[in-house]
């Protein structure tokens, strides 16, 4: 091993010669890199190799190329490339070439050669990586239309890449971006030679020598790509994906026409085929009209746009009475109301026909779940309070099973004060699985205390604490303690407390809230404190290292408090905890005693 190393150090002796000899380094310097390459090639060359070793090798190396390129900057000093830069260029492809022999299966290490390839600019090492790679890792797409996409950008060989897509379709026939690319890259190409004959024609010069095929101007290439996609992978959205492709590039009027034509003969029944030729109304123009038309004018115009768009989609909803179809309409009819315009005008239209168009949509028992929300907002937003209130009862009798209706359905109610929240809330619970009915519950709970009388409020809570879900009666728990303490002061709070302390299950937070009433007392008691604590310490010492430490801390600080049961206090904690909770309290308890917590 000491042989090859010394071997390599010896290889680079006229590479470092040059670097002192041109004043790019000092010989102090070149001593001190003599001595840490050393290091690392001892560890390329040892029984046992990591793969860091193999990184870290690589980064000195590139950092030495990046000094010695900002050191030429500096100085000025261009010459000498070749005997330098060159020879640790080729050093470091032949460290990455061995690393990825040996850690096959390393796509990042794969990836890094690539990069470092293209900055250095080793245009033929980087077609060996690539080979290399593909070889290795067929099975990721990506890798051939990276290489394919260097083939065509950077080395400008449409026919590199050309080959490099059609070995890739034959591993991945199935693959709708290798599609995508290739298909990108004939019209790229395409438009490459369109570029370059109008420059020759427009430079009047003769044409004889240069080839420039009809047939892959006009994107006959590409289109033979389309067909063979859309055949071999089915789908509305995929035929959109090259439809907006196409559309990037001038010359595929035709293109675009075809696609869309295969479009409406192959995908009549799907709905986002409809939704797409409906929205393309948009774009089209009615009549002509001046740079200089009033604001009047665009609205009106855009109106129009938007009754052709409307005509579609009653068309689609009649071929295709659909909830997949309808959701498609009310979402567009839905997007439109919520556009801005200043024009009243096309905002009423909007708003009459969103709200039509849901009404029909639920009569006929298609507008999914999810948009009764939106029909909601709409009805709330134009104040059809009334209208709102019904849709909402009506949405959660026909989603009985949906937690999140029943939540939408009585936060309407509760904003328009419905005098019917009770019996829904009956009607609700009844549905809903108990586990899942905490969101109720707070819900009835924040609007019984804003409309019921103290007694009514109460007796809902002494309800909420006999739910046999814990979830439910812990939450009612503090709710009930933070309610009596707003309404009947401190007195009150104390009694629920006492009340409920043997009443299981409990939360932290519950025994938190009443240390915090009781702190916020201008005669707080140290006696009442030292009970919270204590039960909560009961409940939940095993696991919060911070109630110890805040108990500790109130004996210290409060004027009632005994600095003598610190250390009682210590030592219980100190057996209760577990795992690593008991490093935590240690830790955080010496910076108190520091002064640094």
């Amino acid at each position: 091993m000491a042989e090859i190393v010394q071997q390599r150090i010896e290889d680079r002796i006229p590479e470092l010669e040059q670097l002192e000899r041109v004043g790019l380094f000092t010989r102090k310097e070149v001593k001190a890199m003599i001595k840490k390459v050393s290091a690392l090639e001892y560890k390329l060359h040892r029984r046992i190799i990591s793969k860091e070793d193999f990184i870290t090798y690589i980064q000195y190396e590139i950092n030495v190329l990046e000094l010695i390129k900002k050191r030429r900057s500096r100085i000025g000093y261009t010459f000498k490339r070749e005997e330098i830069e060159f020879t640790i260029i080729h050093r470091i492809n032949n460290v990455f070439r061995r690393a990825t022999a040996k850690w096959k299966d390393d796509v990042q290490l794969w990836l890094s050669h690539i990069v470092f390839c293209k900055k250095w600019n080793t245009t033929t090492q980087l077609s060996k990586v690539f080979s290399s790679m593909l070889a290795i890792h067929p099975d990721k797409p990506a890798f051939w239309i990276m290489a394919a996409k260097w083939e065509m950008e950077d080395r400008n060989s449409s026919e590199s890449a050309r080959l490099l897509f059609l070995r890739a379709l034959r591993f991945h026939p199935d693959n709708k971006k290798l599609y995508q690319e290739y298909f990108r890259m004939e019209l790229m190409h395409a438009e490459k030679l369109r570029k370059e004959q109008k420059a020759l024609e427009q430079a009047k010069m003769e044409l004889g020598e240069y080839e420039f095929s009809e047939e892959i101007m006009k994107a006959e290439l590409a289109r033979v790509i389309y067909k063979d996609a859309i055949q071999k992978i089915k789908g509305a959205d995929f035929m959109l994906s090259f439809l907006s492709i196409a559309r990037l590039f001038d010359f595929t009027k035709e293109m675009q026409e075809e696609i869309l034509q295969d479009l409406q003969s192959l995908h009549a029944d799907d709905p986002l085929m409809w939704d797409f030729m409906a929205k393309r109304e948009l774009e089209v123009e009615s009549l002509p009209t001046p740079d200089s038309e009033s604001k009047q004018t665009k609205a009106l115009e855009v109106g129009r746009r938007e009754e052709r768009c409307c005509a579609v989609y009653e068309e689609a909803v009649t071929a295709m009475p659909t909830e997949a179809m309808w959701t498609r309409y009310v979402t567009f009819c839905y997007e439109r109301f919520k556009r801005k315009s200043n024009n009243e005008e096309l905002k009423q239209k909007r708003r009459e026909k969103a709200l039509a168009v849901f009404q029909r949509a639920h009569e006929s028992s298609l507008l999914a779940e999810s948009l009764y929300k939106q029909w909601l907002q709409v009805l709330l937003a134009v104040g059809l309070t009334e209208s709102a209130a019904e849709v909402a009862v009506a949405a959660a009798r026909r989603f009985s099973q949906s937690l999140d209706t029943w939540q939408s359905c009585l936060q309407v109610l509760v904003s328009v004060r419905s005098h019917h929240v009770p019996t829904l809330f009956e009607e609700a619970l009844a549905h809903i699985k108990p586990k899942e009915s905490l969101p109720l519950w707070i819900l009835r709970v924040e609007w019984t205390e804003e409309t019921q009388s103290p007694e009514d409020t109460e007796a809902f809570f002494q309800k909420g604490l006999l739910s046999l879900v814990p979830a439910v009666s812990i939450a009612m728990k503090e709710k009930y303690l933070d309610w009596s303490y707003r309404n009947g002061g401190v007195k009150k709070a104390r009694k629920v407390f006492t009340s409920l302390r043997e009443n299981r299950p409990f939360s932290l937070a519950f025994f938190q809230k009443m240390i915090q009433i009781e702190k916020e007392q201008e005669t707080c008691k140290m006696l009442n404190l030292r009970e919270y604590y204590e039960r909560a310490l009961r409940e939940f010492g095993s696991e919060e290292d911070n109630l110890w430490l805040d108990y500790i801390k109130e004996e210290l600080n409060h004027p009632q408090g005994k600095p003598e049961n610190c250390g009682k206090i210590h030592w219980r904690a100190m057996r209760v905890l577990q795992g690593e909770r008991v490093e935590s309290f240690i830790a955080k308890y010496t910076l108190s005693q520091t002064g640094h917590l």
